[in-house]
């Protein structure tokens, strides 16, 4: 394939976040009186930023511009102080990550997380080898709008088919095919394989290690 590049997504690819999410978020519904939500529901929440989540999260009745507005902030005040306690890399990350900045890829981070919550989960979880990290600064560019992916790619100063996105959501294979880059869907995160499928990504991986296999 020739990759110089690669851009990841973070939440669902490179680490598992998804117990300290619902957990700040389940803390603002249980004090609002509003029904609690499983890990595994909070897999369908994720993915198009925060504001989002809390209002997928919100019961029907009371999902009000307003009442969205009132728990994104307090969800974005108790995430911050809680969004590292239980998320880790996901197996084999680390592993991968060590071998592909041996190879001497470039390597970025392209998350709808909010922007200082990506930069802080990506500095104290991940090894220091991402230039550039971005997370979700506005509504407007928010995956998968392709104009910050775009700017990544310049900034990586490598010709666009060299670059490869790898995310595990529906919206991370629509991001890359906006973008015009090659997409790569892994399989572990919060969306199923079938989903993946029906977006028609160039590659799907099934494990971290066969990432190196497409690029090697």
């Amino acid at each position: 394939m020739n990759i110089k590049g690669i851009i990841f997504d973070l939440d669902g690819t490179l680490v598992n976040s998804i117990e300290d999410i619902a957990d700040s978020m389940n803390v603002i519904l249980k004090d609002s009186n509003y029904p609690t939500h499983s890990y595994k529901s909070y897999e369908s929440f994720i993915g198009s930023g925060i504001q989002t989540l809390v209002s997928r999260a919100l019961p029907t009745s009371v999902r009000t511009e307003l009442e969205i507005e009132r728990v994104f902030k307090e969800m974005l005040n108790s995430y911050k102080d809680n969004c590292t306690n239980k998320t880790a890399p996901y197996p084999g990350i680390l592993d991968l990550l060590k071998k592909l900045e041996i190879k001497g890829l470039k390597m970025s981070v392209l998350s709808n997380k909010e922007d200082r919550l990506t930069k802080r989960v990506v500095a104290e979880k991940l090894p220091s080898i991402f230039e550039p990290v971005f997370g979700l600064t506005t509504e407007e560019l928010k995956k998968p709008n392709p104009k910050v992916i775009l700017q990544m790619c310049t900034s990586l100063e490598l010709d666009i088919k060299k670059i490869i996105y790898v995310g595990d959501s529906v919206i991370d294979m629509q991001t890359a095919r906006n973008a015009g880059l090659q997409s790569v869907a892994v399989t572990w995160g919060f969306q199923s394989k079938e989903s993946l499928l029906a977006e028609n990504p160039d590659y799907i991986i099934d494990t971290p290690e066969e990432l190196f296999d497409i690029i090697d």
